[in-house]
């Protein structure tokens, strides 16, 4: 990698936006700070004095071809990705540049799948949506886990969150999800995804010690549903929440992430446990860590990194278990995720 190297970060003043800029910044790139809002983008450059500044609305393709001239990359951290997503592709392929996004909406990574593969393929891109969190990180886990199998009977994916406060473009991406679902909840099942209106069950999770034995909601989907089975032979993919967390992101009155450390994060801790089925054989892998929104920076930044050195095992669009070396990806997120092998 060369030094200052320039990484465009669409949505940079947004919560994980911020915390992009400033993972960008310690890894030794330039980022260039790109938003639809031109007053939050001043404000945001005044922490970071030197970097440039792009307004530039999805609505508007030159102004984000302008926005991307001369960047390496760009990072696509504004939600509703449903609606920002394609835009900034598009404009990523004419540039020439790789795309990554930190979309946890299930829909909007399905999009970037059926719509993208094809003309990333043709022009040789790189494009890796859901880089995140949800998404990325479960989809390491789980092909970590897996090992040298190719194929498996079930996922499951175990969501430890002592709480969550969602931020303004966690309720804006849930809300476009759930109107294009028309109400409707959404599983991984039978090799394909469903969409139902059945209520969500509630039973007991094992999560490692200190942990311990938790109340989750069964069947809350999230998008590893979607990054998992793109490469991986698993024909039933379960994700679980801790209750207090599912409440907590489904009130309206829960508040904002509270910073309480001089780096932003909040508080929250969280646990994510993952177990592979084959047979009668057991394979699993256990994250933890602090804050999901804030730990979404090491792992995009990562694989900006890991992208612009060439350490990928695939072009076109790929989720984060296809292109990467699962283990050695997760070896590196150290001190920000600690990983180890489930027992």
């Amino acid at each position: 990698m060369t030094a200052r190297q320039m990484v465009a970060v669409y949505g940079a003043y947004g919560h994980t936006g911020r915390f992009v800029v400033a993972q960008l910044v310690a890894r030794g790139f330039e980022p260039v700070l790109v938003g639809r809002d031109a007053r939050k983008l001043a404000e945001l450059a005044q922490d970071h004095p030197g970097l440039d500044t792009r307004p530039a609305g999805v609505e508007d393709p030159g102004a984000l071809d302008r926005a991307l001239t001369g960047v390496a990359a760009v990072v696509n951290c504004a939600g509703p990705f449903a609606l920002t997503a394609a835009p900034v592709i598009e404009a990523a392929l004419r540039a020439g540049v790789p795309y990554l996004d930190v979309a946890a909406e299930i829909e909007a990574n399905t999009d970037t799948f059926a719509h993208f593969a094809e003309p990333a393929r043709e022009a040789g891109a790189v494009v890796v949506p859901a880089m995140a969190f949800y998404g990325g990180l479960g989809d390491l886990l789980v092909t970590a886990a897996m090992g040298d199998w190719t194929e498996a009977d079930e996922v499951h994916i175990a969501y430890g969150l002592n709480s969550w406060h969602p931020t303004p473009g966690t309720r804006l991406a849930g809300k476009a999800s759930a109107e294009r679902r028309g109400g409707r909840r959404v599983r991984f099942t039978r090799g394909r995804l469903e969409y139902h209106g059945d209520d969500l069950p509630t039973l007991e999770w094992p999560f490692p010690e200190p942990m311990g034995l938790r109340s989750v909601v069964g069947e809350f989907t999230m998008a590893d549903v979607v990054t998992v089975p793109r490469h991986l032979a698993v024909p039933e993919v379960r994700t679980y929440m801790t209750t207090e967390a599912a409440g907590g992101v489904g009130s309206p009155d829960t508040p904002t992430p509270t910073a309480v450390d001089e780096h932003g994060r909040s508080g929250q801790t969280f646990v994510v446990d993952v177990v592979v089925r084959r047979g009668g054989v057991e394979r699993g892998m256990v994250a933890s860590g602090q804050d999901i929104y804030a730990v979404t920076a090491p792992l995009v930044v990562e694989a900006v990194v890991r992208v612009l050195d060439g350490r990928v095992r695939c072009g076109g669009v790929a989720s984060a278990g296809e292109i990467f070396d699962a283990p050695g990806f997760l070896r590196s997120l150290a001190p920000h995720i600690t990983v180890a092998s489930r027992r």
